[in-house]
Order: structure tokens, then sequence, then C-alpha cells
């Protein structure tokens, strides 16, 4: 019973997936909300960002399980599971300068790409399980940060 509470309250972001319109884009909010305060340092150099990356990448592995648990008593790729939309914006701000515009410009494009599910990111939400929640939304935020970097390189 724990575990199932456990896993429920870190898949749904602390009850952010609970949220009545459009969990998915709160869940998104709330990551935006939680690079707006991460120290710019962070994101001011390689060394930075690589660290940054490499945390989104062990916390992919890391959250999985929880996942898996809490598709178990949601359902497949139930839309309060918003962990995945998290660590996907999150992934969409990587190598881009810390900026009320960056936190913009990625939760849209990301936000885009999760909804419109271009390749190779529809594909990856078919995996099973947890693997698959986290890994379409991850492929949705290199695209978001690829837009986003496109975007600051040639307007900004």
């Amino acid at each position: 019973m724990i575990k199932e509470r456990i896993s429920l309250m870190i898949a749904t972001c602390l009850g952010t997936g609970y949220f009545p319109k459009m969990p998915g884009t709160a869940g998104s909010a709330l990551a935006a909300m939680v690079y707006i305060i991460l120290p710019a340092a962070i994101f001011s150099s390689i060394s930075g960002n690589l660290l940054f990356l490499l945390l989104i990448l062990i916390l992919f592995i890391i959250l999985i399980p929880f996942v898996n648990v809490s598709e178990k008593i949601l359902g497949h790729d139930n839309g309060k599971i918003v962990i995945d939309e998290f660590l996907g914006y999150m992934t969409a701000t990587v190598f881009l300068p810390k900026s009320l515009t960056t936190a913009l410009a990625a939760f849209v494009f990301f936000r885009l790409y999760d909804i419109l599910k271009p390749e190779p990111v529809n594909a990856l939400q078919k995996l099973p399980g947890g693997f698959g929640v986290m890994a379409d939304d991850l492929m949705a935020g290199i695209y978001a940060n690829i837009s986003s970097q496109i975007v600051f390189r040639i307007l900004i």
C-alpha cells in the first residue's frame, strides 16, 4: 500500500496530474516553474548542462518502476501520470540560456511535440510499461530542445 502511494505521488508530480483539465500541460507548467527557480549557473557552462542532462537520464531510469506501479493502478499511460512531462520539459531546456524566453519556448515546443507526437515520439509511446510512458516525452523534449536551439540561434 505504501509502495503504491509513493509511486502515485511521484508519477503524478505530487498530485499535479489530478488537475481537472489538461494534466499534461499542468505537469509541464510545474516543470517550467521549477526551471525558473533553478540556479542560472546550471545552464551557463557545458559541465553544468552535462550534469543536468545526466541527472535527467538517471531520473528517467529511476522513475520507470514508479510509473510501472502507477500504471497498474491508473491504467496504461494514464493522463494523471505527468512525471514524464516534467522530465521531457527539463530535457527541452538543456544547453539553452536560462531565461523566461527559454522557459516559454521550451514549454510551447514541448507541448506541441508531446501533443502531435511526430515519429519516433509516437512509436516510443507504444513501448511497454513505464519505459514507453517516459521515452516518448523524452523524445518530445529532444525535439523541443532542437527547435528552441534553432530559434535562439536564428532569431536571438
